[in-house]
């Protein structure tokens, strides 16, 4: 495996997970080495390109890297095994199979290492711009299925910054996650071990409190009228004082209600609200004569005005 991902030219393990740590602690701030915040291009490519080492004094911990010899053993050499891997290896077998040693050095080495390295990089730029958050919203980092096809599974990136410990990206069964299901076929053969899942039902509860999040979110851009209370106190008396002289005004459930504009819209008919302006029709509405929709309700609370302090109970109308 060292072997094989040194030939996609990013880094040595050290440095790759160095660097991805570092983003994962510092996302979206100064200290994120591909921090989206400035820009789409310095989060694709451009924190390669133009070097910035201010980032390298965030705080990582890399002890248990430095004490692997396979990947010391790939720090010393990355450079040499890189030239090997990446266009060596890929020129020798399309030379040797196909008699294509040009092919192979374009093709399969320059071009093919290339696009290896775009698709990688599309997770720090795409998939922190562009998809859906059913995990978490205040970070950065969405969940993508154009990137997760294209990276063999870890554009849901939402659920990778929320649940980092766990080796799933796509968490769901029909997800496209073929490196989720590599590693837990290299487990059941003794190629890899201690894979780590986050409980389902910590999964489960942070899905339903983004869920949450995002309806109230959308809640607060809903028209709701006037909050009870925030509406004036009314008097019974002054109510029906001018509801007399000429205001439509009706009460539902001690509060008073505007239907000027309301009354040739009401679907009973236009006299069966006149015949309530000015009376309590509480027990009309929820069910008297006819038990109001949800929608009802809620188009109600948009014409609130007042609050009737202190009604006669022998106004309801039946």
């Amino acid at each position: 495996m060292a072997l094989v991902g040194v030939g996609a030219g990013q880094g040595s393990i050290s440095q790759w997970c160095r660097q991805h740590r570092a983003h994962h602690r510092y996302v979206d701030t100064s200290e994120d080495p591909y921090n989206v915040q400035r820009g789409f291009f310095h989060a694709h490519i451009g924190w390669i390109i133009f070097k910035d080492n201010s980032n390298l004094h965030n705080r990582v911990d890399i002890t248990d890297l430095k004490a692997d010899p396979i990947v010391c053993w790939q720090r010393r050499y990355y450079w040499q095994l890189t030239i090997l891997m990446a266009y060596i290896v890929p020129t020798v077998i399309a030379g040797l199979i196909w008699g294509d040693w040009l092919g192979g050095f374009v093709i399969a080495g320059c071009v093919g290492t290339a696009g290896v390295q775009q698709v990688t990089f599309s997770i720090n730029s795409f998939a922190h711009w562009y998809g859906t958050q059913p995990f978490q919203g205040v970070k950065s980092p969405r969940d993508n299925f154009i990137t997760a096809f294209v990276t063999l599974g870890e554009g849901y990136h939402n659920f990778h910054h929320e649940f980092p410990a766990d080796y799933r990206t796509g968490v769901r069964w029909y997800d496209h996650d073929p490196t989720k299901w590599t590693i837990w076929f290299w487990s059941r053969i003794g190629l890899a071990s201690n894979l780590r899942r986050s409980p389902d039902s910590e999964i489960e509860k942070r899905r339903l409190q983004r869920c949450r999040e995002i309806l109230d979110q959308a809640w607060d851009n809903v028209d709701c009228g006037m909050t009870v209370k925030d509406l004036p106190d009314i008097s019974w008396e002054a109510y029906q004082q001018q509801a007399r002289t000429g205001c439509n005004l009706v009460v539902i459930n001690g509060i008073v209600h505007d239907v000027s504009n309301f009354i040739t819209d009401h679907p009973g008919g236009e006299e069966l609200l006149t015949a309530v302006i000015g009376d309590d029709a509480t027990q009309l509405f929820e069910g008297g004569a006819y038990k109001h929709s949800n929608a009802a309700h809620n188009l109600l609370s948009t014409l609130r005005i007042a609050r009737v302090s202190k009604q006669p109970e022998s106004r309801q109308l039946i």
